[in-house]
């Protein structure tokens, strides 16, 4: 008998144990992306998504509350085009082309459309819209005889020379991601998140790209009497017809200053939440 009881006893307590289990508050996540960047700019005028990029991102998001969080990302990603996809004949003409690398930094807020506790079935999905700001680095290059050749240094527009009041672009900028994301989880420690944002910059020469084409007699030939590879790189439109160089007309047009390049990171990934466990409250 006692041995009835003392089983009894503990299989109340162990319901009663269970039935005041403490629940799992979701305080923040980190967690891994991977997907593909886009750029758009006076290469791609047309906004045309046909050469992605590959991305890779790390993040730390703190939650306050079950709509509101402030994510700290780190991003590397790769960008790159050329004229050739273009349809405009000037810019086939032109011939231009670049790549580079992307290292952003950035804080952003999400915001959720509707409430998300990974804990309840019924609140385990959410879209949300993201903002913020980043800083990034860049520094493009041009393939030329097989091997990499950074434009920046060049001056193709005149920069190292100061022709019209310009100057060396910086390697560093900032930048404004601005999209939208949908987050589902898994279960109560996975989430699996797929965002895409726009990401607005403050410079126009991520292509090395802005303004007009400087004076040839700004690049000298070379110690062996050749041209010179910034004079080859500034104006690559001899490779299409030597015989009618866009740079031969002063003033024309090589890039679009007045609106600043931009690209595009879509990404999907995992986050792994981080919390604490709290016991629920006496009715």
């Amino acid at each position: 008998m006692k041995r009835i009881n003392i089983l009894s006893f503990l299989f109340l307590l162990f319901s009663f144990v269970a039935s005041a289990q403490s629940t799992y508050l979701q305080q923040g996540e980190f967690g891994f992306m991977v997907g593909g960047a886009h750029y758009f700019g006076d290469l791609n005028t047309r906004a045309g998504i046909n050469r992605p990029k590959p991305s890779i991102s790390a993040f730390f998001r703190k939650q306050f509350g079950n709509y509101v969080g402030l994510k700290v990302s780190g991003h590397y990603a790769q960008l790159g085009y050329s004229d050739i996809y273009s349809k405009n004949d000037y810019q086939k003409t032109r011939n231009l082309s670049f790549n580079t690398n992307i290292f952003e930094f950035a804080v952003q807020g999400d915001f959720n459309f509707f409430k998300y506790d990974p804990n309840d079935y019924n609140y385990n999905f959410t879209p949300y819209v993201t903002l913020g700001l980043g800083l990034f680095s860049y520094d493009p290059y041009a393939i030329y005889n097989g091997e990499r050749v950074y434009l920046r240094p060049l001056g193709t527009e005149g920069q190292t020379v100061g022709y019209e009041g310009r100057s060396e672009y910086s390697t560093m900028a900032v930048c404004i991601p601005f999209g939208l994301g949908i987050k589902y989880s898994v279960n109560p420690k996975i989430n699996l998140i797929v965002e895409v944002a726009q990401r607005f910059t403050t410079t126009d020469y991520l292509d090395d790209v802005s303004t007009t084409f400087a004076p040839r007699s700004l690049f000298p030939n070379d110690a062996n009497g050749d041209p010179s590879i910034a004079l080859l790189l500034q104006d690559r439109s001899y490779e299409i017809d030597p015989n009618n160089m866009l740079s031969n007309v002063p003033g024309r047009q090589r890039g679009w200053s007045k609106q600043k390049d931009q690209y595009i990171i879509a990404e999907i990934g995992l986050s792994i939440n981080i919390g604490t466990y709290r016991c629920p409250t006496a009715n």
